[in-house]
């Protein structure tokens, strides 16, 4: 894997779980980690912290939150098809670089 790691997917899309426990499930990303190739997406991978109290966490205990996912093990969700696809990059006549969805050849905003 390289230093950063290519991907078409950004915070704010939503996606569609492929591998893993949580596969079928979608969600919208929180965020997106390129150098370690990972992504957390909201309600899914969630695992439970066993917390003591502290300046931050005023009250402990065991807190559920989201774990991040492989970028290799989620896709794009088309707004469209309603079906997970894939994304490519298309140069528009002004020079702006557009992501598109595959399936259904449309743009993605």
């Amino acid at each position: 894997m390289h230093a950063l790691q290519k991907a078409h997917i950004r915070k704010g899309d939503t996606v569609v779980v492929i591998a893993g426990r949580d596969r079928g499930k979608s969600g919208k990303v929180l965020s997106v980690d390129r150098s370690a190739g990972k992504v957390i997406v909201e309600k899914l991978n969630i695992i439970k912290r066993h917390t003591k109290p502290n300046q931050k966490v005023k009250q402990g205990g065991i807190l559920e939150k989201e774990a991040p996912l492989a970028i290799s093990n989620v896709m794009y969700l088309c707004p469209v098809t309603k079906k997970p696809t894939r994304l490519g990059i298309r140069v528009q006549p002004d020079g702006r670089r557009v992501r598109f969805s595959k399936k259904s050849n449309e743009l993605v905003e």
